[in-house]
């Protein structure tokens, strides 16, 4: 059985509203990503030195990352050689199963993708990342999610540097029913945080959600910022923050890898956020993050709506990419 009908079996055995977000949220990606691949397979017969140069480069557009590009290749070289495969249109069937691999690793998807949250303790999530990645927004879908899954869940307004955010998660915990606390614009975050945790403790909350600034003069300055607020949550909760997120825009692609890599430097980031994935072309951004930088993806970001903040799956993500050339396949057969 080829790795596609392995791979088509068992999304469908997952939930078809999941696949369907995936399939419409990759649409850009997969237009831009799935014309190309065909039009290279079309181009080339036979499995050559140009035929992977090309894929590389393919790869390389739709901002997989170098470095994961090369290791791919090389392993996608080996492959070939090692089932002797001569036809072009079987590469395509060895590459997705080598993105799921380079994804997963070997260890299992649960356990890299999943919030660390467990019953009975005061979970504590960080949220950081610059202005205008979507971080509020992501914030309130993220609290929304949690609710409706029976969570008890309070917002910590901890961006008093930024005009209007306050405000904005305010209008989130409205919507979604969860209240935040918060001080006035411009007084200290880690003091804000210290009375969110007050509050969580006091109100025996299953999950606190923090909010950070996202710019200040400079980038010293935010950082230092962000471990004073880090150092009065573990002060007041050992071992908390339990989850750091880094929230990117898919959109601004390389620039997005060169944040994570400042964040991760200086905060210890347990997970990406990836926001606006459905408004770009260029969604190999995933792979990039987890093969660069060992970070794994833990939501992605396909829609406007609430429950468009979904938990990012390795395999809906290849299928969300290669299931144009999956179906077409099904129709040859």
């Amino acid at each position: 059985m080829s790795f596609f009908k392995k791979l088509k079996d068992r999304i469908t055995q997952q939930t078809d509203a999941v696949t369907e977000k995936f399939k419409e949220g990759l649409t850009k990606t997969r237009d831009s990503f799935a014309g190309k691949m065909n039009d290279l397979v079309a181009r080339y017969r036979k499995v050559d030195e140009e035929f992977f140069e090309e894929l590389e480069e393919l790869l390389i557009s739709a901002d997989v990352g170098v470095s994961t590009v090369m290791d791919l290749i090389d392993e996608l070289k080996m492959e070939v050689k090692r089932q002797n495969i001569q036809d072009t249109k079987e590469v395509q069937a060895v590459i997705s199963e080598k993105l799921v691999e380079i994804y997963q690793g070997n260890v299992g998807e649960e356990q890299i993708n999943k919030l660390d949250l467990q019953p009975g303790r005061l979970n504590v999530i960080l949220f950081v990342g610059v202005n205008g990645v979507g971080k509020t927004t992501t914030i309130g879908k993220l609290a929304h999610k949690l609710k409706s899954e029976g969570n008890s869940v309070l917002l910590a307004a901890g961006d008093t540097f930024r005009a209007g955010a306050i405000e904005q998660l305010e209008v989130w915990g409205d919507r979604v029913g969860v209240d935040v606390i918060k001080q006035s614009e411009g007084s200290d975050p880690a003091a804000v945080m210290y009375d969110a945790v007050q509050a969580a403790k006091a109100r025996q909350v299953d999950v606190l959600l923090c909010d950070t600034a996202g710019r200040l003069q400079n980038k010293v300055n935010l950082m230092k910022e962000l471990e004073k607020v880090k150092r009065v949550i573990e002060r007041e909760i050992p071992g908390a923050p339990h989850e750091v997120l880094l929230v990117l825009d898919a959109t601004t692609g390389q620039n997005a890898m060169t944040q994570a890599k400042q964040f991760s430097q200086t905060t210890d980031v347990s997970g990406i956020v990836l926001t606006k994935l459905d408004g770009t072309a260029k969604g190999g951004i995933v792979l990039a993050i987890k093969g660069e930088l060992d970070i794994p993806v833990k939501f992605v970001g396909l829609g406007e709506k609430m429950d468009d903040l979904q938990e990012f799956n390795t395999e809906q993500y290849v299928y969300g990419l290669f299931s144009g050339i999956i179906e077409a396949q099904e129709e040859n057969e």
